[in-house]
């Protein structure tokens, strides 16, 4: 796991002086890994800009040619020939320098949009692989922050400031260079004015770094709000939750605006400087120059010297562009190279066993467990589940019922301990025979967009139309299947194949019975139908579990009275464990629950 940035730390603007130089490697980084493919294209935009720049360069040294030695001759002479040749050069040049930047800005727009792609499938593949862990402590908002405005960040940067940087900064270097070729006085004072304009440039560096990173922390916390909000519209409309969510977004967006204004701001102070220090430099090049025609000791034409001046700080207004949309980048590029550099807590084995075929025989041996929060829920966890069986978990929240689903569907892995899948530890056992071998159905019956068909299918992509009809037949879904618009074809995202909570819980057991695991979880399952719809699925559910090891977490009892055993859990642990009649007969836990719940149907 990255040692700077983790899942709880990585919106920050706060870093020490440490943190940020481990920051700022990491996310260089992820940009040399990103250019590296591309050698050959950026070495080919390199030549082409450098030969570009060389040809626009020769401006100003044309005009001081021609008016020194050109316009003598014709005067003088009548030979006109060398002012036809500078005048053909300085065309040629112009026209091929114009030339050359068009070619330039194709190929840098190919290397940006391949740079592009490259992260924005990285990001995608890499968080899709993260551990469940992950997912469930980093919001949904932050991530989407991550895949939209931060890459769009990104893609500016490249596509705009880093070629204003590049072209900028050599411009300069050969238009210094041609200055002091032409007339090393004249370079020597721009030179002079090099120290305020460096002080001005380092100045708006160090801020804006500042002031940047902390934009992209509360861009974030806009778009985290933003999406929290829109996805748990229901919970908003059901408690009156609009007002202060007006409020707490009316406070984030003026956040956001009062970042961007400091960054306006800077801008305006950096941008005036930067013309005085230009004017300045101007106005001695210029007072200079004078002094020495006066005298005699330069040609007038060699003022042109004062255009190679203007040259140079032309493009640095170009470079504080870059300065400006780099810091910007910068802490996006943090941002996202802090995501690529999580590691998943249920890594891949490095050697995978095979299990082609398998039982369902299900073994917790000296399990401990605890989240990331430090507290144990599982403390030294043992049970033996025999292939076949099926076990009802109950007991009250937080006593560790999910928590062991989440174990057995390796979603997570115990801290000490192992847990073992027809004597095979599941951290050794291959993902694809872990996945195909062990399925969880959740109380959020999650349907992907598409059709009803596909999302029966999600488990066995290869599935006949057969095989699915056949499925939803199972589970009783064929009805309600088939009277939507366009039955199995229905597109669940669009007007009239809208589904009920319940319904879309029977498309996710049509799911889990095509997939035929050999472990089946259900986690609460049933908890979004109603009685009518859990005595109809009474029997597919008896056929759902038929012949599979098959864990029931459910509060509903008439759920658990389909179990060949319950177990009943506290704090981490089994405290009774036995047939459902044995239990009810009892005088225990269960006993008192099943009690209970007989009264609550009177």
């Amino acid at each position: 796991m990255s040692t700077v940035v983790g899942t709880s730390g990585e919106d920050r603007s706060d870093y020490t002086k440490e943190e940020s130089r481990a920051v700022r490697r990491r996310s260089l980084r992820l940009l040399g890994s990103l250019v590296a493919p591309l050698k050959a294209q950026l070495a080919l935009a390199a030549a082409v800009l450098v030969v570009s720049t060389a040809l626009r360069v020769l401006g100003p040294a044309l005009i001081a040619f021609g008016i020194n030695q050109a316009l003598p001759r014709v005067v003088d002479e009548g030979d006109w020939m060398p002012a036809v040749v500078v005048v053909l050069v300085y065309l040629v040049s112009g026209i091929g320098g114009a030339a050359l930047i068009a070619w330039y800005a194709v190929i840098t727009a190919r290397l940006t949009q391949a740079v592009m792609l490259d992260l924005r499938k990285r990001i995608f593949v890499h968080t899709q692989r993260l551990s469940l862990e992950f997912h469930e402590s980093y919001t949904s908002g932050r991530i989407i922050s991550r895949q939209t405005s931060d890459l769009d960040t990104i893609r500016e940067l490249l596509d705009g400031g880093l070629n204003e940087l590049v072209s900028g900064v050599l411009y300069g270097g050969f238009t210094l260079i041609a200055l002091l070729l032409l007339d090393w006085q004249s370079g020597v004072i721009l030179m002079f004015m090099g120290i305020p304009l460096y002080l001005l440039m380092r100045w708006f560096y160090v801020r804006s770094q500042l002031v940047y990173r902390e934009s992209r922390v509360v861009s974030a916390k806009v778009i985290v709000k933003f999406v929290e909000t829109m996805t748990g519209i229901r919970a908003v409309k059901a408690f009156r939750k609009e007002t202060r969510n007006d409020e707490e977004f009316g406070t984030l967006a003026r956040d956001y605006r009062d970042v961007n204004m400091r960054s306006i701001r800077l801008f305006g102070t950096f941008e005036p400087g930067l013309m005085a220090v230009s004017a300045v430099t101007v106005a001695a090049v210029l007072l200079w120059g004078g002094i020495r025609l006066i005298d005699g000791t330069i040609a007038l034409g060699t003022l042109a010297v004062v255009l190679y001046v203007r040259n140079f700080f032309a493009p640095l207004g170009e470079v504080a562009f870059f300065l400006n949309s780099y810091q910007s980048a910068a802490a996006a590029l943090e941002k996202v190279s802090g995501v690529l550099e999580e590691e998943p807590t249920v890594p891949d084995p490095a050697k995978p066993l095979d299990l082609w075929q398998a039982k369902g025989h299900i073994r917790f041996q000296d399990v401990e467990f605890g989240y990331a929060s430090g507290r144990t829920i599982l403390p030294d966890f043992t049970l033996d589940i025999p292939a076949g069986q099926t076990i009802a978990l109950v007991g009250t929240t937080g006593a560790g019922k999910s928590t062991l689903a989440k174990l057995v569907s390796r979603f997570y892995d115990p801290t000490r301990g192992a847990i073992t899948l027809d004597d095979v530890d599941l951290r050794d056992l291959h993902p694809k025979d872990l996945r195909r071998a062990i399925v969880m159905v959740t109380q959020e019956a999650y349907l992907f967009s598409g059709t009803v068909a596909d999302n029966i299918a999600l488990g066995k992509p290869d599935a006949t139309l057969e095989e699915i009809e056949a499925a939803a037949r199972a589970v009783g879904a064929d009805a309600f299947i088939r009277s939507l618009p366009d039955g199995y074809a229905t597109d669940v995202n669009k007007r009239g194949g809208r589904v009920s909570a319940g319904q879309r819980q029977l498309i996710s057991f049509a799911r889990a019975f095509l997939a035929d695991p050999a472990v089946l979880i259900l986690d609460e399952a049933t908890a979004s139908l109603d009685m009518p719809s859990e005595r109809m699925i009474q029997d597919a559910l008896q056929t759902l579990l038929a012949d599979r090891t098959a864990i029931i977490i459910a509060h509903r009892l008439s759920t658990v009275a389909i179990a060949d055993r319950v177990l009943v859990m506290e704090h981490g642990r089994i405290i009774e464990d036995d047939t459902p009649a044995e239990l009810i007969a009892g005088t225990g836990k269960f006993a008192q629950l099943h009690a209970a719940w007989r009264e609550s149907l009177v």
